[in-house]
């Protein structure tokens, strides 16, 4: 596991954008952070790579957001899933999760994803963890 400090947003929206230049239909990109950590404006970066033109926020109450991506000529779907509010995982399951993640013509990011483990196992996720740090954050991926 790498370490790297972020000392302010761009940054971490710069770090976003490196991380989505590695990520291809299947991956589910994992979240895992304090209130305030970063985590959204991480997603903003992966989200501009894609050419996501609408404005990114937390899907805290619709749970997830789908757009639709182009990524190496092929038409994607990119999920933005946050689970901070969810009672349990099955929440997830009645709105229809199964049909994107670890999908190849999906790639996913989701926030607070130590909230849904079951649903993540035998998937290709790729971990990124952020915590505050004294002059910024310190991420761990």
């Amino acid at each position: 596991m790498q370490e790297i400090f972020i000392k302010n947003e761009k940054e971490l929206v710069d770090f976003g954008k490196k991380i989505a230049t590695t990520l291809q239909g299947g991956d589910i990109l994992c979240l895992y952070g304090d209130l305030g950590a970063g985590k959204t404006t991480l997603t903003k970066g992966v989200a501009q790579v894609f050419g996501i033109k609408q404005r990114i926020k937390s899907p805290t109450f619709t749970l997830f957001n789908v757009y639709f991506i182009q990524l190496n000529g092929k038409s994607l779907k990119f999920v933005h899933i946050d689970a901070y509010r969810l009672k349990d995982e099955d929440e997830l399951l009645d709105i229809g999760i199964d049909d994107y993640l670890g999908n190849t013509e999906t790639i996913c990011v989701i926030e607070w994803a130590e909230k849904i483990p079951n649903l993540l196992k035998k998937k290709k996720c790729v971990e990124i963890r952020i915590e505050h740090a004294p002059t910024g954050r310190k991420i761990q991926y």
